[in-house]
């Protein structure tokens, strides 16, 4: 039996790096061209410490805080501020009124079919709305890399840990290439901004790196695997993560987090 504390969100591990992790959303919402808003989603709104600075700018906003995590929802509750905070599954919501700002940082890469998601997102805007979006771009970076291979020679003498379902599951590429949000964003956007950064992390504590992929991208690995193949995973994948982001001479690790903004008006 899978332990469940194993394969929730957790609120706690996410918070982890969360100086780290502020920075793309703080970024992402400095690129939004709007003066007044009136009505905003934050698709994934997590914790809600980003909804809560949205609600902070736009103060005469109706500010909705989106999230499928009751976990993540508990501890923005608890935060408190002016905002509406709704448990919704985003391959399937669709809001009630048209929006003029729809934002999500680092949530989008966890639903499927962005070829139909994003032009459908930009279709429920108002008029000179704006939709924006930070997802990262982590499929080819070592820790997903290994994650993969992990999984596919992790077992005693080199067979597959989990099932085929997971395996496959777990190689899906989340996030297309840029140009291929360009291609479904250009004809209906009257302003377009796409781009990608590189952020060099300097972490710090032990094994860092694989603590920073538990609260993200290794929670399907978490969620799939038995108890017995999860600890084998950890420890082979903990080794094999050391070895390619070793410990620098004063203690700290330092781990490339690359991401892509997209900022559309329509």
């Amino acid at each position: 039996m899978k332990h469940k504390t194993d394969t929730r969100w957790n609120p706690d591990q996410y918070q982890k790096f969360s100086g780290h992790r502020l920075r793309p959303s703080l970024e992402l919402l400095d690129r939004v061209p709007l003066e007044a808003p009136k009505i905003i989603f934050d698709l994934g709104c997590g914790t809600g410490e980003v909804t809560r600075i949205i609600a902070e700018r736009w103060p005469s906003a109706k500010v909705y805080g989106l999230d499928s995590s009751m976990e993540m929802l508990g501890k923005a509750i608890a935060g408190g501020g002016n905002i509406d905070w709704v448990e919704a599954d985003l391959s399937s919501w669709s809001p009630d009124k048209p929006p003029d700002l729809i934002y999500s940082n680092a949530t989008l890469h966890w639903v499927e079919n962005h070829r139909a998601l994003f032009p459908k997102l930009a279709g429920f805007l108002n008029t000179a709305g704006c939709l924006a979006v930070q997802m990262p771009l982590s499929f080819d970076a070592p820790t997903h890399r290994l994650m993969r291979e992990t999984l596919a020679d992790g077992g005693e003498g080199g067979r597959p840990l989990g099932t085929p379902e997971l395996r496959k599951a777990v190689a899906r590429r989340w996030v297309e290439a840029t140009e291929v949000y360009y291609d479904l964003l250009a004809a209906r956007a009257r302003h377009l901004d796409l781009w990608e950064t590189e952020y060099l992390q300097v972490l710090e504590g032990e094994d860092p790196v694989l603590e920073w992929v538990k609260a993200t991208g290794l929670r399907p690995v978490l969620n799939g695997l038995e108890d017995a193949e999860r600890e084998t995973f950890l420890e082979i994948y903990r080794r094999r993560l050391r070895k390619v982001y070793p410990q620098r001479a004063d203690g700290k690790t330092l781990y490339t987090f690359p991401r892509l903004f997209v900022v559309a008006v329509v």
